[in-house]
């Protein structure tokens, strides 16, 4: 299930400062997360425009976590241009190698 301030972030389509913009809050009454303040030039969403946007905000979710995940695994600049610094030199393809396998174990989803 999508979290409240990614469905907000679709309706919106833009990025949000969740301090000003929009306030959400959770009086853990286990009602979960609900728009405290809305101070956006644009109207304040309902919940059945909120829930018809699960499906788009739960897909962007996983695709954060496929992101993540590559950058973890593609390690730091400095590793990775050190791998092409020596690809360079050696005619090798270390980095481009590590990178397709890094993509290839972690595709983005698109549905």
């Amino acid at each position: 299930m999508a979290s409240l301030s990614n469905k907000i972030r679709q309706y919106v389509n833009a990025e949000i400062d969740f301090t000003t913009d929009v306030i959400l809050q959770n009086d853990s009454d286990g009602r979960g997360d609900y728009i405290k303040e809305w101070n956006l030039d644009i109207a304040q969403p309902t919940q059945a425009q909120l829930d018809a946007l699960e499906t788009a905000a739960d897909l962007h979710e996983r695709q954060e976590a496929v992101r993540a995940t590559r950058k973890a695994a593609y390690g730091s600049i400095e590793d990775q241009l050190d791998m092409q610094y020596k690809d360079k030199l050696n005619g090798t393809t270390t980095w481009d190698d590590h990178v397709a396998a890094v993509k290839s174990a972690n595709p983005i989803p698109t549905e």
